[in-house]
């Protein structure tokens, strides 16, 4: 039998293969085993880190970017990278790989700057542990925009200490020798020494100092803005040989699922697990203590079955006999509470941003309109559902799960099990999608209990599809309601926005009925109108449910309302929709996000990263431009746009819809332009906005996660539909607009795409139909059957 880290080895990769895909998985094991046989170099030891946090306390107590993440960033090519006498370069990625091709990127920028031949790279997933690697969270589309730098001196200080090595070893000048595609050459004498044969001498020279490094011009780039390397770990995942979370086996392993309170907030009253017993496989029943709120990422709670197989388990969850007390949230119904929602946002509420006077330019207005745009609840629903599987040995945890925080899942599961966090060790899968969920550790400490009530034998936790749509920490609910007040020609003199939704904060505080700064950041306190008066209203919303972030979080409503409501404006006015919002957005110009009320701006400096108008401006342009704007299209067919500012890049989408005499919508058509700043992978960018338009579609038209007696309604795939390749659009073309230089900041990429789309398809269903959608989902609004 293999011993664990063999049977997570993703490294059996034929010739036929590495030629196919040029570079070879490594697991742990093996990485450790190929140090000891061909005498590794940069890696031994891991010397002191060169972290943000002993480097950036220069007195200003103002961070920003990586820097104020947890444990900032790290770009000591030590940690990062490793090189054998064979010339096989490893670098390690500390970030999750959950589809976005991170795993390919980030290596990718080391091993560009350090001249490495992408065909000797291979690529090494680190365990959760931020104080040799930097923050591990990978979410907020912040892995490239927070360690393109970091890793770009990671492979530069490498690319230095060998051309050191190798003009010592010529006794020349080191500014007599470069690195050339993992060699170093001397051209005045025609020398060279493969980067094997320089790894051992290089890797007994200092580390350089980070403002000695020369970094590559981007003329130079063999990889980066490239858009040539395939995806790293493509053929394991199209071949089913990527070992993702609830892959796991271990050794005398047992498995188990999780009867949890059907409402949030309950616990068990009473049980009888009699019947469970009996079925065969299973072998212990365990109570788990269910956690007072607020909910953080604590577990839920309830009664786990213990079995031989999967099967088994659920088979015994089938069978217990349970009395739940449902507790203080047992009467939430999601009619009742969106009529709740409504009623406070007719009401004045927390003033949040305030620009001129917008009663007094409401008294003067020639004509008011007002709309309401509400959306629901939704789960992340990744594909493969959380999965952990644990085991304590000697008093040591070791955690194996498709995490999105291996730091946070650290801590979570060293505080519950009382260990202290050098005892516990997390390893990073695959992610089969992650879209937040799995940012929330309270499924690897539940493994862990597990495990502990097992007297440290592995347990393999895994929620099931029905498991993951009822429990999950759910997208808020949200109405969105904007007054507008118009001048003659249908200009808004005033804009009223009074935004309701329950806030993430009340996941990490009961009493939390106002949105966060961040919240409110994402698309409401800064939506970059040119309008005099201007303000923004926050009313109370009590959360019922587990909140949690979701991809492009809350961007999703206040992009469909606001896009939705300027289209409805533009219709008001008897104006070109583009005309209209180009007019609205007013000349270009760099807006200081503070000016707006904004003072988080996604947790970027406001120099580096000020709202910039002409930025929004052209991607707007260039969506219609390409999607040619205004061309006559046959009967039921539309064209929308909307365009919105989220994690500092700007996206604008123009979608064509087909609807016919039953109201069925297709989508023949999309086009999107992205301005993230630099490209660093093309493709990837490419792949992630189409991905973002599909989630968007699937989102607008059937996602809906509801709530009665406090449950959740919808339990699995055909409750909760997701859009299917036939309803799919047709052509998504992505326009990608960036500046040349490098050192322009980068944006993110993983989420700005998702909250367009809502908005251009109601804008293009209203194009075709003259129908308008205030209300998410879309589903059969437009059916005539």
């Amino acid at each position: 039998m293999k011993k664990p880290s063999d049977l997570l080895d993703l490294s059996v990769v034929s010739a036929d293969t590495e030629a196919q895909f040029s570079i070879v998985n490594v697991s742990r094991r093996s990485f450790l085993k190929d140090m000891a046989l061909t005498g590794f170099v940069l890696v031994a030891g891991f010397p002191s880190l060169i972290r943000a946090d002993e480097t950036t306390s220069s007195g200003d107590s103002t961070k920003y970017g990586a820097d104020a993440m947890p444990h900032g960033w790290v770009d000591n090519p030590l940690v990062f990278v490793a090189i054998a006498e064979d010339g096989t370069v490893t670098i390690v990625c500390h970030r999750s790989e959950m589809g976005q091709g991170v795993r390919t990127s980030l290596p990718m920028v080391v091993a560009d700057e350090m001249e490495a031949n992408w065909l000797n790279v291979r690529v090494e997933q680190a365990p959760g542990d931020e104080k040799k690697y930097g923050n591990q969270d990978t979410d907020g589309s912040r892995s490239m925009r927070h360690f393109f730098m970091p890793m770009r001196r990671v492979g530069a200080a490498a690319r230095h200490m060998l051309e050191a090595a190798a003009a010592a070893q010529w006794q020349v000048p080191v500014q007599e020798v470069k690195a050339e595609l993992h060699r170093i050459v001397h051209p005045a004498s025609g020398r060279t020494l493969s980067y094997g044969e320089l790894a051992t001498a290089a890797a007994k020279l200092p580390v350089p100092a980070r403002e000695t490094l020369r970094l590559k011009p981007s003329a130079e780039f063999r990889y980066i803005g490239k858009g040539e390397l395939k995806i790293y770990d493509g053929l394991d995942i199209v071949s089913g040989r990527g070992q993702y979370g609830i892959d796991t086996r271990l050794d005398g392993m047992y498995y188990a699922v999780i009867a949890r309170p059907p409402v949030f907030g309950g616990k068990v009253a009473r049980y009888d697990a009699t019947a469970a017993l009996k079925v065969p496989g299973v072998v212990k029943v365990v109570e788990l203590e269910s956690s007072p709120p607020p909910a953080d990422f604590n577990p839920l709670g309830g009664i786990a079955v213990i079995a031989r197989h999967t099967w088994a388990a659920i088979q015994g969850r089938n069978a217990l006999k349970i009395e739940w007390d449902h507790g203080p949230h047992a009467a939430y119904d999601s009619m009742k509470f969106r009529a709740e929602m409504e009623a406070a946002a007719r009401q004045p509420g927390k003033v949040v941003r305030n620009d001129g006077d917008v009663d007094a330019a409401f008294e003067t207005a020639a004509k008011r309109v007002e709309a309401e745009y509400y959306a629901p609840h939704l789960a992340q629903a990744p594909m493969e559902p959380p999965a952990a599987t644990a085991r304590i040995v000697n008093g040591h945890c070791e955690v194996w799960a498709c995490t999105q925080a291996p730091q946070a899942s650290r801590e979570r599961v060293a505080k519950w099990l009382k260990l202290s966090e050098d005892k516990v060790t997390v390893h990073v899968t695959l992610l089969g999608g992650g879209f937040g969920r799995k940012s929330k550790p309270d499924y690897l400490i539940e493994a862990a209990l597990l495990s502990k009530a097992m007297k440290g034998s592995p347990v393999k936790l895994t929620w099931t599809r029905e498991d993951d749509l009822r429990h999950s920490y759910f997208h808020t609910v949200s109405v969105e309601r904007i007054e507008a007040g118009l001048d003659a020609q249908g200009k808004p003199l005033a804009w009223l926005h009074r935004t309701v939704a329950p806030s993430i904060a009340s996941t990490f505080g009961p009493d939390s009925k106002h949105q966060m700064p961040a919240e409110l950041g994402m698309g409401v306190l800064n939506v970059p109108f040119s309008i005099p008066n201007l303000r923004v209203e926050n009313p109370e919303a009590e959360a019922h449910t587990r909140i949690g972030w979701f991809r492009s979080v809350s961007n999703i409503p206040r992009a469909f309302a606001i896009q939705s409501f300027v289209a409805e404006l533009a219709a008001a006015a008897g104006r070109d929709h583009k005309d209209y919002l180009l007019d609205l957005i007013g000349p270009p110009r760099r807006i200081d996000p503070r000016s707006l009320g904004d003072n988080w701006n996604q947790g970027e400096s406001p120099e580096l990263y000020p709202l910039d108008t002409g930025r929004l401006r052209r991607v707007i342009e260039t969506a219609t431009r390409e999607a040619g704007w205004g061309r006559n299209l046959p009967k039921g067919g539309g064209l929308g746009l909307a365009a919105h500012y989220s994690f500092v890049t700007y996206v604008a989408v123009v979608l064509e819809v087909m609807v016919d005499e039953e109201g069925v919508v297709t989508i023949p058509r999309v086009d999107i332009a992205v301005d993230c700043g630099p490209q660093v992978n093309p493709e990837r960018i490419r792949s992630q906005l189409e991905g973002a338009c599909i989630m968007g579609v699937s989102l607008a038209t059937l996602g809906e996660i509801s709530f009665k007696e406090g449950a959740v309604v919808e339990d699995n795939f055909h409750a909760y539909q997701l859009t299917r390749i036939d309803d799919a659009p047709r052509d998504i073309r992505v326009h990608l607009l960036a500046p040349t230089e490098y050192d322009t900041p980068l944006g993110g990429v993983g989420e700005p795409g998702v909250p367009p789309i809502a908005p251009a398809l109601c804008n293009a269903i209203f194009a075709a139909t003259g129908q308008r959608i205030r209300q998410l989902p879309i589903r059969d609004q437009l059916r005539k059957d």
